[in-house]
């Protein structure tokens, strides 16, 4: 009995121990992890040394390292292991180099040229019998970007034309509907002066206002805004040919209000033209600076961080809605351990009385405002709010990387 009784005292406490280990473990952070993504050396040291999963939870990086560029980045696996012993999770890991960048937070102007037609509306065809509409207005709704007709590639508005100029009266029209390839046929109209005309009203570019959030140091890269341009309902991130970036002046600030997201007015001049724009993803736009006058400040420089260094908490924000970059507190809410690409990585809410008196909270036109905590970016501004401007989601760096 005595045997019995020490064998059930033991398996009691076996219990109460690996409840105790268990609860201790982030299991649900820890498998959320991707199976691939960017981090730092720091960012790493930082599970271990916070406990980010747990106090018996310990990162080790597997041996034998790959350079995937001359001196730039490595490659490699980073090892999840229980009490340092036991493996629970591998996760395939790119090493950033601790290299410094410039520091955004200052609004810029965009202009890009869409790859491709985007349709505003329908409009009506002068004919020899009156103003006519070539089709239904369920055929094409604002924001469709046409990008073929009869096969031919559109990429822009003289292209329309081209291939118009040798259809028949019927065309077959490839176009992008939130990210999805359609086709449909439609009847040309021949104007009054024997034309065909497809009776849509569509433009070649869009402009705008972003955030800028760094600068390479070395290579004038830049990335900014932290999610895509789209079209007017949302629903397509437009794909761009180029585009243009320029330096931009803060006119005001309308107050964001619940339910009434507030946004920065400024002016751009296309003569001030400051770099190119080359790529427009779910996390932003991202280009090369060929001019950095009144683009950074080669004074304010930081390193870029990872998710694994990013934890509830103080942070801060880099924004110049004051007329200067400045440092505004917000406080980190949540920090999501995303398995999938998400432009809601952080959760926070503006804590500086400076910034909630100046702008109400976050506004149009604060997207890509840098997010930094313990001096590094380790995101960027994204999206307010509706119905609380003082609260705010970011982008993680490292999906923008």
């Amino acid at each position: 009995m005595k045997v019995l009784r020490k064998l059930a005292w033991f398996a009691f406490a076996f219990v109460l121990v690996s409840l105790a280990v268990l609860s201790n473990i982030k299991l649900k952070q820890l498998s959320a992890l991707p199976d691939d993504f960017v981090a730092s050396y720091s960012d790493i040291d930082n599970v271990n040394n916070n406990a980010l999963f747990g106090g018996f939870v310990h990162a080790d990086m597997e041996k034998g390292m790959t350079k995937t560029g001359v001196g730039r980045e490595d490659e490699g696996v980073i090892i999840f292991k229980l009490f340092n012993l036991i493996p629970i999770k591998k996760v395939n890991v790119r090493l950033l180099p601790e290299e410094e960048v410039y520091i955004g937070g200052n609004p810029i102007g965009l202009s890009l040229n869409t790859d491709g037609a985007l349709v505003v509306s329908d409009t009506l065809v002068s004919t020899q019998s009156g103003k006519l509409s070539a089709h239904k207005s369920s055929n094409f709704k604002t924001g469709d970007v046409i990008t073929k007709i009869n096969g031919l590639k559109i990429e822009n508005l003289n292209d329309i034309n081209s291939a118009l100029e040798n259809a028949e009266d019927n065309v077959n029209i490839e176009y992008l509907r939130k990210n999805e390839i359609k086709t449909t046929n439609v009847k040309l109209l021949k104007d009054e002066e024997g034309q065909y005309k497809l009776g849509l009203w569509v433009r070649d570019d869009i402009s705008g206002i972003g955030t800028l959030t760094y600068v390479d140091k070395n290579t004038h890269n830049f990335a900014a805004l932290g999610h895509p341009v789209t079209d007017s309902t949302g629903g397509n991130i437009l794909p761009i040919s180029d585009g243009k970036i320029y330096d931009c002046s803060l006119l005001g600030i309308t107050k964001g209000e619940r339910n009434n997201p507030g946004e920065l007015r400024c002016l751009y001049l296309q003569s001030e033209e400051r770099g190119c724009i080359e790529k427009n993803t779910k996390f932003g736009i991202f280009g090369h600076v060929d001019d950095l006058e009144g683009i950074v400040d080669s004074n304010l420089t930081a390193k870029i961080g990872g998710r694994l260094g990013v934890s509830p908490g103080k942070a801060k924000i880099i924004s110049s809605v004051s007329g200067i970059r400045e440092e505004y507190e917000i406080e980190i809410i949540k920090a999501n351990f995303q398995a999938k690409s998400d432009d809601k990585s952080i959760v926070f809410r503006v804590k500086d009385k400076r910034l909630l008196e100046l702008t109400g909270g976050i506004v149009q036109g604060m997207s890509g405002s840098p997010i930094l905590q313990n001096g590094k970016i380790v995101g960027a501004v994204t999206h307010v709010f509706l119905n609380d401007p003082t609260k705010g989601y970011g982008v993680y760096t490292d999906w923008m990387k």
